[in-house]
């Protein structure tokens, strides 16, 4: 159930709303917005009226919710998540945020090669991965907490927000003061014990889709996170599994507007994985632009031919370069800007 209190509402009154719905055996989460606040009733209550709430003093709407996702549903926040960061950089409002870097952090050289490239062309955050799931067990699985350690020196140095992949339970604390946001990669988009422990802390995070997931599993995985009270979550698609082979995955551009219109979180594309060819990368970011992203990630490598991993998605920075001055044009179309 969601109770959406009116303007005039005092705390007093949104506190009465509150502790009548966990009579009732509702959890509550609670957000407030920039005209109103909004109750989300979760959980397995008792049988209950909705009408009961509707005339409480200080509710304005009060409405029972039918799809499975309650907190990631649009009606949570109408007005969508916005997640500021301490540097100002804000991903969810009128600005695309572009996020960048190599698959894997190699060595110093060159995650500070690339930091420098991509900060320079225009990105604010940048990724890399420190651990590596990969399909197999003889291929390069990261640097682990030596990755880390050189993500977080490069982001200190260079001002760029850090997002790097978190792949199981015990490597959460651990990754807690080297990056900015965790990212939660597709083949963990169900693991629900990572996803109820990411719930439990207080982090940025950045879901992305499974390649073989619908949207409303998307949702459902994302409605872990948000019901253990992290509410700073953005999603991601990255392509889907299907009988297409010409492209690593099949890039679901039309998942950013629904996921837009059924859920109030941001939505990231991930053009690289998507298709996984160099060449077919800036057309699907300059897509996923055009549908309503709220940011991309993208892969980018000072050399893309002895990259331990995903060299044939990753970007030359000239073409990172020329991306983003494309991308420039394109977001003023959809009434968005490059941050």
């Amino acid at each position: 159930m969601i109770v959406a209190m009116s303007e005039k509402a005092t705390e007093e009154q949104i506190q009465h709303v509150i502790e009548r719905m966990m009579d009732l055996g509702f959890n509550v989460h609670k957000t407030t917005g920039a005209i109103q606040t909004v109750l989300a009733g979760v959980g397995m209550p008792v049988a209950f009226d909705v009408k009961d709430f509707e005339v409480m003093d200080g509710v304005a709407e009060a409405v029972r919710i039918t799809s499975p996702y309650k907190l990631a549903g649009r009606k949570f926040r109408p007005e969508g998540t916005v997640i500021t960061f301490p540097n100002g950089v804000t991903v969810g409002g009128d600005k695309v945020v572009v996020m960048a870097g190599p698959c894997s952090v190699e060595s110093r050289e060159q995650i500070f090669t690339v930091a420098m490239q991509v900060k320079d062309a225009g990105a604010q955050f940048l990724r890399g991965g420190a651990f590596k799931p990969r399909s197999s067990p003889y291929s390069f699985q990261g640097m682990g907490l030596d990755g880390l350690k050189l993500l977080r020196e490069v982001g200190d140095e260079t001002g760029l927000l850090i997002i790097s992949e978190v792949m199981e339970i015990s490597q959460i604390e651990a990754m807690l003061p080297y990056v900015d946001v965790l990212q939660i990669g597709a083949r963990n988009m169900q693991n629900f014990n990572l996803l109820r422990e990411i719930g439990q802390v207080r982090k940025p995070t950045m879901l992305k889709r499974g390649m073989c997931a619908t949207i409303e599993e998307l949702l459902l995985s994302a409605e872990y996170i948000l019901s253990g009270g992290n509410y700073e979550l953005m999603l991601c698609e990255r392509g889907i599994r299907t009988f297409e082979t010409y492209t690593r995955n099949t890039m679901d551009i039309s998942a950013i507007p629904v996921v837009k219109t059924l859920s109030h979180l941001p939505m990231i594309a991930d053009p690289s994985h998507g298709v996984g060819r160099r060449d077919k990368v800036p057309a699907m970011a300059r897509a996923s632009v055009a549908a309503g992203c709220d940011g991309l990630i993208i892969e980018v490598h000072p050399n893309p031919e002895k990259a331990t991993s995903d060299g044939a998605q990753s970007l030359y920075p000239e073409q990172f370069t020329k991306l983003m001055g494309q991308l420039r044009m394109i977001a003023p179309a959809v009434e968005r800007s490059i941050a």
